[in-house]
C-alpha cells in the first residue's frame, strides 16, 4: 500500500521530468536603466494594445530616469494623466471572442512565468498556416497570441525532418528555422530588444528589488557589526561569573 501511494505521489514529477522545456538564458539586470527604458517602450508601443498593467503606474517609469514630460509626449497613448494605471480598452469579453482567452496582464508576468520563460518564448514564434493566427510558438505549442513583434524579427518558417519514436512510428519534428521575410531588425538585433523587453517586464514585477537588496545588504553589515559588539559586551558582563 505504502510502494502504491508513493508512485502515485511521484507520478507527477515523472511527467514533469518528461516533458521539461529547455529555455534560453535571459540576460536580466535591473539596474540597467537604459535596457530598462528600451524596454518600456517596446512594453508600450507593442505590448500594451491587448494586454495591461494594472498594478503598475505610468508615472513609476521615472524611477528608470524617463522624466514626466517625456513619459507625457511618448508614453501616454492610452491614458490622459501620468499617475493612471496602465490600463487597456478592450474589454474582457471582446478579448475571449476575439482570441479565445483574455490576454493576461503583465504586471507580475515575469514573476509568475520567469525571465528566462519569456525570453525563449518571445523569440520561439514561426509561420504555422494551420493555426487562426497564422503563428505557433516553440514554448507555447497551439498559442493562441499573434507574433505581435513580426514586423521586428520577421517571419521564420519551420524546417522538419523525419524522427520514429520508441514504439517505431515516424513523426514530423522541428530541425531549425529559416528567416524567410526579414524584419526591420536583424535576428541578433531582435534578441538584444526582446532582452530589455523582459527586464523591464521582471523590473516591473517588483521596481523597488533593488532597492530591498540594497536595504538587505546594508542591514547584513548592521546584524555582523552588532554581533561583534554584542559579543565582546557578553564577555564584559560575564567575565566574573564563574
Amino acid at each position: 500500500m505504502k510502494k502504491l501511494l508513493f508512485l502515485l505521489l511521484a507520478l507527477p514529477t515523472f511527467a514533469c521530468a518528461s516533458t521539461e522545456l529547455k529555455l534560453d538564458h535571459a540576460p536580466v539586470n535591473v539596474d540597467d536603466h537604459e535596457s530598462l527604458q528600451r524596454g518600456a517602450r517596446l512594453f508600450v508601443n507593442y505590448c500594451l494594445n491587448c494586454h495591461s498593467a494594472a498594478y503598475m503606474r505610468y508615472n513609476r517609469m521615472q524611477d528608470i530616469g524617463i522624466a514626466e514630460a517625456q513619459i507625457k509626449e511618448n508614453l501616454l497613448y492610452a491614458a490622459d494623466k501620468p499617475g493612471e494605471l496602465m490600463r487597456v480598452s478592450m474589454r474582457t469579453w471582446e478579448a475571449k471572442e476575439w482570441f479565445g482567452a483574455a490576454p493576461p496582464d503583465l504586471s507580475v508576468i515575469a514573476r509568475s512565468r520567469g525571465a528566462d520563460w519569456i525570453y525563449t518564448y518571445l523569440r520561439g514564434f514561426y509561420r504555422d498556416d494551420g493555426r487562426p493566427t497564422g503563428w505557433n510558438n516553440t514554448v507555447f505549442d497551439k498559442v493562441g497570441m499573434p507574433h505581435a513583434l513580426h514586423e521586428l524579427q520577421g517571419h521564420l518558417a519551420p524546417v522538419y525532418r523525419s524522427e520514429t519514436d520508441h514504439e517505431g512510428k515516424a513523426h514530423q519534428v522541428i530541425e531549425r528555422f529559416e528567416l524567410v521575410k526579414p524584419g526591420k531588425l536583424t535576428l541578433a538585433e531582435y534578441d538584444a530588444s526582446v532582452a530589455d523587453l523582459v527586464n523591464y517586464l521582471t523590473w516591473m514585477g517588483e521596481p523597488a528589488q533593488s532597492q530591498r537588496k540594497n536595504v538587505g545588504l546594508i542591514v547584513l553589515l548592521f546584524l555582523g557589526v552588532f554581533f561583534v559588539i554584542a559579543f565582546y559586551l557578553k564577555k564584559e558582563y560575564w567575565k566574573n561569573v564563574h
